[in-house]
């Protein structure tokens, strides 16, 4: 599986990088923003891209938003949103849109290497990896 992460801070992309190297995942890219994220994809032909929420240059929901530009120009590729944040304008878009290969999880709630690995899987395969919070959100939203 191919990996492309996406986080302004570099320590938080390096250890991601590195826990999921770990577990045999192979992590062919590495940004700090989201600028043209669609091409660099495609051309690293990543299958999965694991992207925080806020994202220079405003720091607000350039990555969700990324991740939902994602999604509609390659349906078929696993975004895994991984924050500190629930955003839900945003989530909404990216979860009523994408039936699948779609995550959003808050890292503070990622307590083992595992549960990363296992997000990044299911995502891959086509599943979704939804925080509860980011649900009790985004349901609240769209009453």
């Amino acid at each position: 599986m191919r990996v492309v992460l996406v986080d302004d801070a570099p320590l938080v992309r390096e250890g991601i990088a590195l826990l999921l190297s770990r577990s045999g995942v192979e992590v062919v890219g590495q940004r700090g923003d989201a600028e043209g994220i669609v091409d660099a994809v495609r051309d690293l032909r990543a299958d999965v891209v694991v992207m925080d929420v806020r994202m220079p240059p405003t720091h607000t929901t350039e990555g969700l938003r990324a991740a939902v530009e994602l999604k509609a120009a390659l349906p078929q590729m696993g975004v895994l949103v991984l924050s500190q944040y629930v955003e839900t304008r945003h989530a909404v878009d990216l979860l009523t849109r994408s039936p699948g290969g779609v995550g959003y999880l808050l890292k503070e709630r990622i307590t083992r290497p595992t549960e990363l690995h296992e997000a990044v899987q299911r995502v891959a395969a086509g599943g979704t990896a939804i925080d509860p919070d980011v649900v009790a959100a985004v349901l609240g939203t769209r009453r």
